[in-house]
């Protein structure tokens, strides 16, 4: 099916056979989130997707969902945070299977964001160390990041982000740091052309993070953690530039791949 098909399509049958096409091409694209719960599918990431026209696919290796290869239909990948240590593999046996999805989504340059766990979880995969700092502070509630020099392409110069982490990840050999904050100077890196990863929650709207204040795990006076009272402020200020934020950078991450397969 040639360019001179799609320039030339007037007819009611040749329009839907267009239509037959791309919705063909959209189900046979594959972006593949790798998520550690079971909280609702309402983030940002997920929300992206869909306004897109390409439903994501949700795997959950720590139920036993085997994710099988990243072959062609893959167009792009996100693994999610979630209470699980990177490095004990043997203990959690699913992060076998998540560490050679990320090996071969890198290998084949595929779209690849790791947020949290999932930043992690890469900069494990690429030898990096990962584990909490030696006076164990959090962040949990919303904090200002700032750009390195590498980073300034990707980063305005101040951008307050969610978060819940007290492990972090050194920068991976041959990545570059992108971003940093007061309490943890490595909060998001590049590694190659396509793989990135963040310490911080973008992706958290203002009701998957008060979800989170009502965990059990909610970090609450644990040092450099956020009253609640706190976060309420912060969240009302800073929520809707994070949207804008990290919307605009799923686009230059996924948006080519979502469009090639959309047809848009």
């Amino acid at each position: 099916m040639g360019i001179d098909f799609f320039a030339k399509a007037e007819s009611p049958n040749q329009i839907s056979c267009l239509d037959s096409v791309f919705r063909m091409r959209s189900l046979m694209a594959r972006v593949v989130l790798i998520r550690h719960g079971d909280d609702p599918d309402d983030d940002r990431v997920v929300t992206y997707f869909r306004s897109r026209g390409l439903e994501p696919e949700i795997r959950k290796p720590f139920k036993g969902e085997a994710l099988g290869e990243v072959d062609g239909s893959v167009i792009g990948s996100v693994v999610y945070g979630g209470p699980f240590n990177v490095f004990e593999e043997e203990k959690h046996p699913f992060l076998y299977d998540e560490n050679r999805w990320i090996e071969q989504c890198i290998r084949r340059d595929v779209p690849l964001l790791g947020i949290c766990q999932g930043g992690q979880s890469i900069a494990h995969v690429l030898g990096a160390p990962v584990g909490p700092k030696p006076s164990e502070p959090h962040e949990f509630g919303y904090y200002e990041i700032k750009p390195t020099e590498k980073g300034r392409s990707y980063f305005p110069e101040t951008l307050t982000v969610a978060q819940a982490h007290f492990h972090e990840f050194q920068i991976p050999h041959g990545a570059d740091n992108l971003a940093s904050s007061e309490i943890f100077r490595q909060q998001a890196f590049k590694y190659g052309n396509q793989t990135f990863g963040f310490q911080f929650h973008a992706e958290v709207t203002p009701r998957c993070f008060r979800r989170w204040q009502d965990n059990d795990w909610a970090a609450y006076g644990k040092p450099g953690a956020q009253t609640r009272a706190e976060q309420d402020v912060l969240m009302a200020r800073h929520d809707h530039r994070q949207h804008v934020w990290f919307m605009g950078f799923l686009d230059k991450l996924f948006g080519k791949a979502v469009k090639e397969a959309v047809g848009t």
